[in-house]
């Protein structure tokens, strides 16, 4: 993939040369433009308000999301083009380690450091909080685009950014000629036009770059995926997407340090006069030192969310689901699982993941393969039980073939077989005022207590949401969970409690635990809902 990357980048740049060699620099399209002033008075000049403040704000917002989004990336260090993510069939992984065959190798511990200088937050195992970051941003680097794009066609503005005519792919090659052959072209006044390179870069950031990140990362939602079966495969699979919103954090990357140079090659003081001061001063340096301080500023923004994330991380955990939990919870929690999936479909291998419970109970009923398990129900309940496997298997048994997708990024196609929830809350009866179920694990969490997570009741009564027993049409294997486990599809896999030892139905998942609706959203800072 280095090498196809590689070829990309060169193949152009080869082309450029050859041009050059055989019949010399291209003519400029640039050098019609009108240095002082624009083409026609109805042409755009210089830069208002609202583009310099969108353009900085942007910058910002732009920093959190990428850094945030290196620390998610390397939860789960690599990338494939399969859904069934099977080691050694990624296309490019950032780790020195080969997934061992001798031994049992879980997806927590295929994480990789990352450093704080680099990811948000960075270091091992902070997925929870590289999340609420990203999802914290988000939203308002959206509002931000949303706003610069109204404003931009309300106004002017537009034949800036926008090309009007086919010509400007011929120009714009001409002019990489001249970069790529390191002839300078002829440099328009950024204050009234850009070279058609210039134009069609930022139109395809603006227009092509920004919507692809998030197209790309909605493929990856639990809700939407097992809703709309069909929209990520607008870009192949549920891993062509998540490899996309990586190739598109590159190409961000890639631009910025083209555009910083380039900005500050071609007149750093003038240009830095036209983004912060609006104005075409040529010998001011106040644009200078005020984009230097705001840069400043954007490195004193990243260094406090880092101090945040280490030492106040629950408040930013409650700030994201006041924002993004409500919002999912009105929105895309609500699409109810669709089946798609068939026998075919499912993954040759499924990674492992947890904590294997150490609890001697669990133990002693693992070597009687279960036979003694009881799955206790109770909480506010008329009717609390205790039920057998072979209880439950009486009861009813319903079949899906359902894609896992783990927060940590992976993804895996697989068989359950089990109880519908909707036929146990048929037995039980809960009191009218249960709107939470938790599921107790015999496992722990990765910072000590019994593992547990919480879902919506409305959530436990959605199409394919299960206690499994079956895994690809054979008994639960241990390292997936056994004897029971859940399956709620519309929800990342971290919810999805393994060993489950028992069920309680409550009036709020704020009565359990550390109130924050699971083991790792008390410890571990990650979402109550986890649509996306």
């Amino acid at each position: 993939m280095w090498v196809i990357f590689g070829c990309i980048i060169l193949i152009p740049i080869i082309i450029a040369w050859i041009q050059y060699a055989a019949f010399g620099l291209p003519a400029d399209p640039s050098a019609h433009f009108n240095p002082v002033g624009p083409q026609v008075p109805t042409d755009p000049a210089g830069f208002p308000a609202w583009i310099r403040i969108s353009h900085w704000v942007n910058f910002l917002f732009l920093t959190l999301i990428m850094r945030s989004g290196l620390s998610i990336l390397f939860d789960h260090p690599r990338l494939y083009f399969n859904d069934g993510c099977t080691p050694h069939t990624e296309w490019i992984r950032f780790t020195p380690i080969k997934v061992p065959a001798f031994k049992m190798w879980t997806a927590k511990e295929d994480a990789r450091y990352i450093s704080p200088w680099i990811g948000l937050p960075g270091y091992r195992h902070t997925i929870g909080l590289a999340r609420v970051w990203h999802f914290l941003t988000v939203p308002f680097f959206l509002l931000n685009g949303a706003i610069f794009i109204v404003l931009l066609f309300v106004t002017n503005q537009w034949k800036r950014l926008v090309p009007h005519s086919w010509q400007i792919l011929p120009d714009a090659w001409k002019v990489f000629v001249h970069y790529a052959t390191f002839h300078f072209p002829i440099e328009p006044n950024g204050f009234f036009h850009y070279n058609a390179l210039q134009q069609l870069a930022y139109f395809a950031v603006v227009f092509i770059l920004a919507p692809l990140a998030l197209l790309t990362g909605l493929a990856m939602s639990p809700a939407v995926e097992n809703r709309f079966h069909w929209y990520p495969k607008l870009f192949g699979n549920r891993q062509c997407a998540r490899s996309g919103h990586f190739m598109v954090l590159v190409v961000f990357f890639i631009f910025i340090i083209i555009h910083v140079a380039l900005v500050a090659a071609t007149g750093l003081s003038v240009n830095m006069n036209h983004i912060v001061m609006g104005t075409n001063a040529t010998h001011n340096y106040t644009g200078l030192y005020i984009g230097i301080a705001i840069v400043l500023f954007v490195c004193l923004c990243c260094y406090l969310a880092l101090w945040l994330s280490w030492h106040h991380p629950r408040p930013l955990q409650k700030a994201q689901a006041n924002i993004n939990g409500r919002l999912w919870r009105g929105s895309i929690n609500m699409f109810k699982p669709r089946p798609y999936y068939t026998k075919k479909d499912i993954s040759p291998y499924f990674w492992p993941n947890g904590k294997l419970p150490d609890s001697r109970e669990w133990q002693e009923l693992a070597k009687n393969d279960f036979k003694d398990y009881k799955l206790k129900v109770g909480g506010m309940v008329e009717n609390p039980v205790e039920l057998s496997l072979d209880d439950l298997k009486k009861i009813a048994k319903e079949e899906n073939i359902t894609m896992h997708h783990c927060i940590q990024g992976w993804s895996g196609i697989a068989e359950w077989g089990g109880l519908p929830i909707s036929k146990l809350v048929e037995i039980v009866k809960p009191y009218p005022t249960v709107t939470t179920v938790a599921f107790i694990s015999f496992g722990g969490g990765l910072y000590g207590g019994l593992y547990y997570d919480t879902h919506t009741l409305d959530n436990c009564l959605k199409p394919q949401s299960i206690l499994a027993w079956e895994m690809n049409y054979k008994p639960l294997p241990i390292a997936h969970g056994a004897p029971l486990r859940l399956r709620i599809e519309n929800q990342l896999g971290y919810k999805m409690v393994k060993w489950i030892e028992s069920i309680e139905f409550l009036e709020s998942h704020e009565h359990i635990g550390k109130g924050y609706g699971g083991r790792n959203e008390d410890d571990e800072y990650f979402d109550l809902y986890a649509d996306t």
